[in-house]
């Protein structure tokens, strides 16, 4: 081969790398008192949880107790997480549990999405984003 020095009986030395790749769980509870009061407030209008930290990102929880759509008819709430720090591309596996606190039964009324968190993370593409 013209140009290229290599050394009949060199021998390749062996490579190696690793990639690791680590999650971090956290979790929020926003409690909502006065709830009645607060629906009715009108479609669209949302109540937000003070902002917390988890995985080196701020976060912050919207509750819209009229749905935020007007699709919606106030007849949903609407929740949403967001990412309320500076990020690109931020990814996240998450889960907003509602639980009743009336008293009259305690019962956990779980969100159902159109993916599961097995199908992967979501990404935030910029503060803001909610999902």
């Amino acid at each position: 081969m013209a140009g290229t020095a290599t050394p009949e009986n060199s021998l390749l030395s062996p490579t190696s790398s690793r990639s690791v790749t680590h999650t971090v769980n956290g979790s929020h509870k926003f409690v909502i008192q006065g709830y009645s009061l607060a629906k009715g407030m009108g479609v669209g209008k949302h109540i937000a949880s003070d902002v917390f930290a988890v995985g080196g990102y701020q976060w912050a929880i919207y509750f819209y107790p009229d749905g935020k759509n007007p699709d919606d008819n106030s007849a949903y709430v609407s929740v949403f997480i967001a990412l309320a720090s500076d990020g690109t591309d931020v990814r996240a596996l998450f889960e907003l549990t509602l639980v009743d606190q009336t008293g009259q039964g305690n019962h956990k009324v779980h969100s159902h999405f159109d993916r599961s968190l097995e199908s992967g993370p979501y990404t935030l593409k910029y503060k803001g984003s909610m999902w």
